[in-house]
């Protein structure tokens, strides 16, 4: 259309030259109207010439949007056209992989009879742990003849007031010993060791009470000593029993209790993890096991290297619980309320399975309207150290024969 206009205009032109050039020789009123018909017509020319033009840019710019919006849907179909053949080829990797581990696990299924022999295995497995267990119990059971069980707490006694609100004190259980322990709040490193009882009872001690001074913190109110030994809960580990000389407060082992220490032992005495106890068959060790629905675990250990006899699962609960101790193998569970009130025990667990809780009835203690924070049972003295509010008390128990529990 550009080629169009340069070649017409100057033919028109000279046109329109030549025609003037008539138009003044003959100086004719004809020809100055043809002449004034020419102009008119090439105005309109040139109008039309301008209007092409416009639609001839307007026309090149469309042209040039237009291929700049196909190259980009060009370019999003090659990244789509990649993407698509990239999973392909993972989809591809993938079967092979499946077919290849379908191939190896038609080839490792057992025939019926190697199934037989694995069940047969199996079952001889399950049989051989179980009479290890068996082993095991009566093992314990045969170390020292412990067939009593408790019948009724007597008596109340309140030997003195000392030490913050929580703490735990008790005798040495080992034949022989007169020595009591004081460990008073929830974290310390100092134990008080008195000669005596009568020692400890008195104002003005002669000689004063020892203070041991320890390496490190214990925590909670679940310790105890045995044989000149302190068992105790090492502060800021969640379940580590450390084993320690008191003639001078050296560590001589430790261990590391097995799935304890989640969750407070009892949930009204929430700052103990581990409470250690002594009865006629030795060292034990109270937790709860959150795995357990918060029921308690009892861990016999050994005395001597802390290693793990054996555990029990039991049925009492840790909710409303505040103490807990152990007498010839049977655990008894303390409750109370969160507002503090007359403690009862009315959960117990019998290792030996002689005696269950429906068959025994709830036993109260003397009334005293406060929460204990520690119960510790001695087997020689056959009472129980508790401390009660900041008042160190002690609780007379009666035991009897197994078979001559009462069910009533």
């Amino acid at each position: 259309m550009l080629v169009m206009s340069d070649r017409v205009l100057p033919v028109l032109l000279l046109s329109l030259s030549l025609t003037v050039g008539s138009v003044q020789s003959q100086g004719s009123s004809q020809d100055a109207f043809i002449i004034q018909y020419l102009e008119r017509r090439l105005a309109q020319i040139e109008e039309r010439l301008n209007q092409c033009e416009q639609n001839t840019v307007s026309i090149t710019q469309k042209t040039y949007d237009l291929s700049s919006e196909i190259r980009g849907y060009l370019s999003t179909l090659s990244v789509v056209r990649s993407e698509v053949k990239s999973q392909v080829d993972t989809v591809s990797v993938r079967v092979d992989r499946v077919e290849r581990e379908l191939e190896y696990l038609e080839n490792k299924i057992p025939t019926q009879s190697e199934i037989e022999m694995e069940e047969a295995l199996l079952e001889q497995q399950i049989k051989a742990a179980e009479l290890d267990q068996l082993k095991k119990k009566a093992k314990i059971k045969v170390e020292k003849d412990c067939s009593t069980a408790l019948s009724q707490i007597k008596s109340l006694k309140i030997v003195k007031k000392a030490g913050d609100t929580y703490g735990s004190w008790f005798k040495d259980p080992s034949a022989g010993s007169a020595k009591v322990y004081l460990l008073s709040g929830i974290r310390n490193d100092t134990v008080l060791e008195y000669d005596s009882l009568q020692s400890f009872t008195e104002r003005t001690a002669t000689p004063p009470a020892k203070v041991v001074q320890l390496p490190f913190h214990w925590q909670g109110t679940g310790h105890v000593v045995f044989n000149g030994f302190l068992y105790c809960h090492k502060a800021d580990t969640p379940n580590q029993i450390l084993k320690v000389d008191l003639l001078n407060g050296t560590v001589v082992d430790s261990t590391l209790l097995p799935g304890a220490g989640r969750l407070p032992v009892y949930s009204l005495n929430p700052n103990t993890y581990l409470d250690l106890a002594v009865d006629e068959l030795g060292l034990w060790v109270i937790h709860a096991d959150a795995e357990y629905g918060g029921n308690l675990v009892i861990t016999k250990l050994d005395k001597g290297t802390l290693a793990v006899d054996y555990t029990w699962d039991t049925q009492c609960r840790s909710r409303d619980a505040e103490g807990a101790f152990l007498i010839c193998g049977t655990l008894y569970v303390v409750y109370n309320t969160r507002y503090g009130g007359r403690s009862t025990i009315q959960c117990l667990y019998d290792i030996h399975d002689t005696i269950h809780s429906d068959e025994s009835p709830v036993m109260f203690f003397p009334k005293r309207y406060t929460s204990h924070s520690s119960i510790h049972y001695h087997p020689e003295d056959k009472q129980l150290y508790a401390w009660d509010d900041g008042y160190q008390t002690i609780y007379t128990v009666e035991t009897r024969r197994n078979d001559q529990v009462t069910t009533e």
